[in-house]
């Protein structure tokens, strides 16, 4: 079985973007109909077995948004510093919160299916996962820096 997934992802990273987004770069407009040419670019430039293929959207450093098409589950991932908001703009995905993260996958958790219009917030340093269980879909998703000490 093959997965289709197109993520929107924006990515509010102080650190690591302003020290790679050159001033040339700003960019602090994309209309609809070029965020759905980077979608069809994306998916063009996918090799088989490679599950993720981003392309960037908006840059305004430290800020930026990327595009990421997703072709299968990939792996687990914990951001320690940065909690993450998405919204399914289209399809569905098996999500999984929590639990502790072991390698690609994740033990345990809290698993839940979410669809076109739901929003949802992962915490920073909470593990999370889109299992393989999942219909083509789309969300775009924002990285919040936190520094709570």
């Amino acid at each position: 079985m093959r997965f289709l997934t197109t993520f929107l992802l924006t990515s509010l990273s102080a650190g690591a973007l302003l020290a790679q987004t050159p001033v040339a770069s700003l960019k602090t407009f994309a209309s609809s109909a070029d965020v759905q040419a980077l979608i069809a670019k994306a998916k063009s430039e996918h090799k088989e077995g490679q599950s993720i293929v981003t392309e960037p959207i908006l840059q305004f450093a430290p800020y930026a948004a990327t595009l990421e098409y997703r072709a299968s589950a990939g792996a687990a991932a914990v951001h320690p510093n940065q909690a993450e908001m998405m919204y399914v703009i289209e399809g569905s995905a098996t999500f999984v919160t929590g639990g502790k993260l072991t390698g690609k996958t994740i033990d345990g958790g809290d698993s839940r299916t979410v669809s076109k219009g739901d929003f949802l917030v992962v915490p920073e340093g909470t593990p999370h996962w889109f299992s393989p269980t999942f219909a083509p879909e789309e969300h775009f998703r924002l990285f919040l820096p936190c520094n709570r000490h």
